[in-house]
């Protein structure tokens, strides 16, 4: 394996990347953000699919060996359709996030997300699946994603406004909260200081690259050269590229405009 596709709606995504590239640091990323049709977490699930299948297939053209659904939306909505549609491994979101909250011990475990990926109940379903005993909430918080890209991860709005969302499954006796989005570690200072030190935060990022190297990691750790970042964008904002810097520490350097 010498490269990695990573692919999400927008910006959210380059989370999963940057939790990859010190720990992979051989192989070469291609990021691809579906800028131009983003946010996923607001269309339907068959619309969601399609675009998912498509970035997929930008990817694979592009000669990845893995992709990785860098967008819990399309995880939870599309995942099956992915793996149908493409001839190389592909890893979502979904699954190594709840296999995190499930081995921290938790008994109640709350999940957070766009609506749809609440609505589509897959964080719910693969935890009732896996631990019937386990108690389940899950909670929608778009609010959560402009806020994460307006880079108020850590500022009194964004508390009130995590107040308002997880106040009341908090005072449940939450133990775990998956972030069921990649653009959630972005909030994780507001978050933290709500949930409280009691309560572990499963951040999908670091989750699903703990999934990748523990299921294909062996066939990355050879070589001595360091690996390159592309980044493909269906529209690249200015929007975008600030972000991009703030997550990534560094303007990306090699970035292509593309139409799916």
């Amino acid at each position: 394996m010498s490269t990695i596709g990573i692919f999400d709606s927008g910006v959210g995504g380059l989370t999963v990347l940057q939790a990859m590239r010190p720990r992979l640091p051989m192989l070469d990323f291609i990021y691809l953000g579906d800028t131009a049709r983003l946010p996923y977490g607001s269309k339907s699930a068959s619309t969601v699919r399609r675009y998912a299948v498509n970035a997929t297939r930008h990817l694979i053209d592009r000669g990845v060996q893995l992709v990785v659904v860098a967008c819990n939306t399309a995880s939870a909505s599309a995942l099956d359709e992915v793996v149908a549609a493409s001839p190389v491994p592909v890893v979502g979101v979904v699954e190594p996030g709840v296999e995190s909250a499930l081995a921290s011990g938790a008994r109640h475990i709350a999940v957070i997300g766009t609506e749809g990926t609440i609505g589509s109940e897959a964080y719910q379903r693969s935890l009732q699946r896996r631990a019937p005993h386990v108690k389940v909430d899950a909670v929608a918080c778009p609010l959560f994603v402009p806020l994460a890209e307006e880079g108020w991860g850590d500022h009194p709005i964004t508390d009130q406004v995590a107040w308002t969302y997880l106040s009341e499954v908090l005072s449940r006796g939450v133990e775990a909260l998956i972030l069921g989005c990649t653009h959630y570690p972005l909030l994780k200072p507001s978050l933290a200081r709500i949930a409280g030190p009691g309560v572990k935060l499963v951040d999908s990022a670091t989750a699903v690259t703990d999934a990748v190297i523990d299921r294909h990691g062996r066939m990355a750790l050879d070589g001595s050269t360091e690996g390159t970042v592309t980044i493909h964008l269906t529209d690249a904002s200015q929007r975008f590229l600030r972000i991009a810097k703030t997550i990534l520490g560094e303007p990306p350097e090699h970035l292509e405009v593309v139409d799916l």
